[in-house]
């Protein structure tokens, strides 16, 4: 595999890692790169990328609904008002990932994020959104960075305002993920946000 787009079963070119497993391919194509805005919709992208931590994302991907089960759809709100029985059932919860250290960090970030205004989460993210103009398309998944000085940015940002289990690598794949920055590969039918279309016979 030579890191550049390949074309998978229907003949679209994608990412290599989106034809990796099968579980990847609607996440590539609908959900990873596209803008994402809301406060509870980033928060719950903080918690998985911070979850993913030392991981592979498909193992998190895989547990996606259990996760959103188990934090009530991650809306801040809620998530503040949880405790130590809430605690304690989420590390006995074989539905998610049952590290102490990451579900104490999203219990901490959410009480602290419900005393924000709202927006303030999103508005601060998205600040750290480079211009697309300086970022050219990456040839290969090997010119895909992990870490740039956005995301260390972002990090520092988030964790002068308390929050946690948010490195400049987490940052970035949160990036990624929420659409600030196109990481699709050159030719990748993904790439720029558009949807895979119908099929064109040659």
């Amino acid at each position: 595999m030579t890191g550049e787009a390949v074309p998978g079963p229907d003949g679209r070119l994608r990412c290599p890692w989106g034809l990796s497993t099968e579980d990847y391919v609607a996440y590539h194509d609908e959900e990873w790169g596209r803008p994402v805005h809301g406060d509870d919709a980033l928060f719950e992208r903080l918690c998985l990328e911070a979850f993913q931590s030392g991981l592979s994302w498909i193992t998190i991907l895989r547990r996606r609904e259990g996760f959103r089960r188990a934090f009530a759809d991650f809306e801040i709100a809620s998530v503040a008002g949880f405790g130590e029985a809430d605690r304690e059932r989420l590390l006995a919860d074989e539905g998610i990932i049952r590290n102490r250290a990451k579900i104490d960090a999203t219990l901490a970030n959410a009480k602290l994020l419900a005393g924000w205004t709202p927006g303030e989460l999103d508005t601060l993210i998205w600040s750290y959104a480079p211009d697309p103009a300086t970022r050219p398309a990456p040839r290969t998944v090997a010119d895909v960075p992990a870490v740039t000085d956005e995301s260390t940015a972002l990090s520092k940002a988030l964790k002068k305002r308390g929050l946690r289990f948010i490195g400049p690598t987490t940052a970035y794949a949160l990036m990624q993920a929420c659409g600030l920055v196109d990481d699709h590969v050159t030719g990748c039918v993904a790439r720029g946000g558009s949807r895979p279309g119908p099929v064109v016979p040659a």
